[in-house]
């Protein structure tokens, strides 16, 4: 995967098509990330105590990776990412300018 937590994003799919957002959280097994602000659904939530109101709370539901593109920090264009490696690092590298993530 070549998409971490706090990467900013664009979605290329659904309800909101084009609009950028910050990775919160990334699960590798599922090759899903849920994304601050984007793809919210309603959840409604019952009353945890006697006399207290019950409420509808928007909570963002995890996305397909395949389904975003990840903006580069240097260009801030969405680009595609590549791999370069210097000894045993690995770097992310943006296709468009070649400045590193």
């Amino acid at each position: 995967m070549n998409i971490r937590t706090n990467d900013t994003i664009m979605m290329l799919i659904g309800k909101d098509k084009g609009k950028t957002g910050k990775i919160l959280q990334v699960l590798p097994k599922s090759g899903k990330a849920v994304v601050e602000g984007l793809n919210l659904v309603k959840r409604h939530q019952r009353p945890k105590k006697q006399g207290q109101k019950g409420e509808i709370i928007s909570r963002p539901r995890p996305i397909d990776i395949s389904n975003v593109m990840l903006i580069c920090r240097h260009c801030k264009k969405p680009s595609r990412m590549g791999m370069r490696r210097e000894g045993k690092k690995v770097f992310r590298v943006c296709k468009r300018c070649r400045g590193e993530n």
